[in-house]
């Protein structure tokens, strides 16, 4: 980008910036994410970088990293200030409830949550009834002594209620957002956030600067005993003694927790003070100390964290791409940007009415979002970033890699590729044909694969398991070891069940359960070959038209030829017997990631051991498996009573079927 593309595109995000910034703090309603807007003064901030003297002194993003402050007196904390553990989905809150109950014998519990205000944690102590030291966390167990800059806040009263003498309260010193937009400006933006303002300016040597600034105290710890049997009432008492302290919500159960989690996620950008969630605390004093602390945490609180799952680049280009059963997908190349720790340079369209729908073109500034493991996708086109340099998109009406002319079937959205022969289709076949829930031929990925069709080593999948260690020793990349190492597991890969055979084929509406179902079914290759419309109908979960296109796949020569192909390079297809065990009868859905099996693998021993593995929970379900990061699988079985286990509980039951 030259000097002159980059002043104008500085003024243009100055202005957009300016502008969600007012509706944000002035209006209380917003047009795109918090983490959209940071993305955009992240960028702002990078031009700024690359060219120093197109810096203003009115830019948003001028920040300067504080100085590390010495001079301040030690204090021991008599009472650890200890951190708080996060939980950022549902998931792992029920996995806390479980923990809490399993050590603590309890079945019920009640909590109390409040909105966790991103703040600066302190430690006041009062001596007859007096602001006598004012101190920060540190490192939890000795803090700094800053007693003469929290003087200074008018919300943390000085002098107490005369019959209270001796207290320690704890909580956040934060500022308003409104107000911190004001101060960071005359500072000359040298704060990201409102939380390091309202750090940087209580850990100021000098009171003047604190007492200059605008900071608020709002109390969320009562240490001294004074008669308090819960947590809730702890608030109640410190709003009596002169304290802001949140009302927050006593809740009897997680569902009332993650409802609470909600709402305030909902109010949270009208909020005048920034919060990144919801704490979640025990509300019996007496048991949340005897639940006692695990590492850095108590085990009876957690931090219920909203998770950041947007941000905002450039699309580079936008190029379509043909998949396995012909469908011609539109991807954004985006300007490389983080969501969520991963790097992110590609990003769905879906199709040429989402497209249209969004009005994306070549060149705008979007919003990308991505939650979990699922593929990026654009969000929203900031269109008023645009410069007039942007370049419409059309979607082609040939395949990209073979020309065939693109049809779109009636009643569906996505332009599809009509070639068989597709070279493209071809190649995604074979991703598909040595993938995991298929043959599961270790090392063999997409680059190995194209390199080999590229030598002519490969034109069908039967030729894979014709190759020999001297086809990929003279390979780039290849080495005797490795090309021993793939030619061991091709002949491995070579013993499959019917059901990863019948998937591996790669027939349209055909996924891992429904090969199942029809590996279970037929019970052998022949006769699932030889099954009429009439016959696939009958099976459960298999509609007409998936039943229409099985019929019609085995019925076409190359498919046949395929079979025949692999059946005489070696391929043995065998069915998994059940065993007689616990399990028989009984259906699971797993839902997240598991850390001690593949999802594959837990499927084939829960079928080896009788039971039934489906993927949409209903009533029929007996048991939810839940992983890491699940999804709505899991409030679905919440709501039809289904019996939700953990990895552990899981194994358990495993182990001793």
């Amino acid at each position: 980008m030259t000097k002159e593309q980059a002043k104008k595109r500085i003024k243009k995000l100055k202005e957009v910036i300016s502008r969600h910034r007012y509706l944000y703090h002035v209006e209380d309603r917003q047009e795109i994410s918090q983490e959209a807007l940071d993305s955009l003064k992240h960028e702002l901030w990078q031009l700024e970088q690359q060219y120093p003297e197109l810096v203003t002194s009115d830019s948003p993003t001028q920040r300067v990293a504080g100085k590390a402050l010495e001079g301040f007196k030690k204090v021991e904390h008599k009472v650890p200030m200890l951190s708080i553990e996060d939980i950022v989905s549902e998931k792992e809150l029920a996995d806390w409830e479980n923990y809490i109950k399993r050590i603590s014998k309890e079945e019920k519990f009640e909590y109390f949550c409040e909105p966790k205000v991103d703040g600066f944690a302190v430690s006041l102590i009062y001596k007859k009834g007096v602001l006598n030291i004012g101190s920060t966390r540190g490192d939890g167990k000795v803090g700094e002594d800053i007693t003469q800059n929290l003087k200074t806040i008018e919300s943390i009263p000085l002098r107490l209620p005369e019959s209270v003498k001796e207290l320690e309260v704890r909580g956040e010193v934060y500022m308003d957002k409104k107000a911190f937009e004001k101060l960071n400006k005359e500072l000359g933006e040298k704060y990201a956030n409102p939380r390091n303002l309202a750090a940087g300016s209580i850990r100021q040597l000098d009171p003047k600067i604190a007492a200059s600034r605008p900071l608020k105290f709002l109390a969320y710890d009562l240490i001294s005993d004074l008669g308090q049997k819960k947590h809730s009432e702890e608030h109640q008492i410190l709003r009596k003694l002169g304290f802001r302290s949140e009302k927050g919500r006593i809740c009897q159960d997680i569902s009332c927790i993650v409802n609470y989690w909600r709402e305030i996620a909902k109010k949270r950008e009208t909020l005048a003070y920034q919060i990144d969630g919801v704490v979640v605390v025990i509300n019996n004093n007496e048991l949340f100390k005897n639940l006692g602390v695990a590492g850095k945490s108590p085990r009876a609180i957690r931090a219920f964290k909203f998770s950041p799952k947007q941000a905002t680049t450039k699309i580079l280009d936008i190029k379509v791409q043909t998949g396995r059963t012909g469908a011609v997908t539109p991807i954004a190349h985006l300007k490389p940007v983080k969501v969520e720790g991963v790097t992110i340079s590609r990003a769905t369209l879906h199709n040429a009415d989402q497209i249209k729908r969004l009005g994306v073109k070549i060149g705008d500034t979007v919003v990308i979002e991505r939650a979990g493991d699922v593929i990026p996708a654009v969000a929203k086109v900031l269109k008023e970033l645009r410069t007039g340099e942007e370049k419409s998109f059309t979607f082609p009406k040939t395949c990209p890699q073979c020309s065939t002319k693109l049809v779109r079937p009636e009643n569906e959205v996505v332009w599809r590729c009509p070639n068989p022969n597709c070279p493209a289709r071809k190649r995604e076949f074979l991703y598909h044909f040595v993938s995991r829930k298929a043959f599961n031929i270790d090392g063999l990925g997409p680059k190995i694969i194209d390199q080999l069709v590229e030598e002519n080593l490969l034109s069908g999948a039967a030729d894979l398991f014709e190759l020999k260690e001297g086809d990929l020793i003279p390979l780039e990349r290849f080495a005797e070891k490795s090309a021993k190492n793939i030619v061991s597991a091709l002949e491995k890969s070579k013993k499959i069940t019917l059901a990863r055979f019948i998937y591996s084929l790669g027939i349209r509406h055909v996924g891992e359960e429904t090969a199942i179902d029809l590996a279970e079914r037929f019970a052998s290759l022949e006769k699932f070959k030889e099954a009429s419309e009439r016959d696939l109908e009958s099976i459960p979960d298999i509609g007409p038209e998936t039943a229409k296109a099985i019929y019609a796949w085995l019925r076409q020569k190359k498919n046949q030829q395929l079979i025949g192909n692999l059946l005489k390079s070696g391929v043995k297809i065998f069915s998994r017997k059940k065993e007689t065990s616990k399990l028989q009868g009984l259906t699971f859905v797993i839902t997240g990631s598991l850390n001690n099996l593949s999802r594959e693998e837990a499927k084939d021993k829960i079928r080896s051991l009788g039971g039934n593995v489906t993927e949409n929970v209903s009533k029929k379900t007996d048991y939810l498996v839940s992983g890491t990061q699940p999804g709505t699988k899991l409030a679905k079985a919440r709501k039809l009573g289904v019996k939700i286990i953990d990895e552990k509980i899981f194994l358990k039951i495993l182990a001793q079927a």
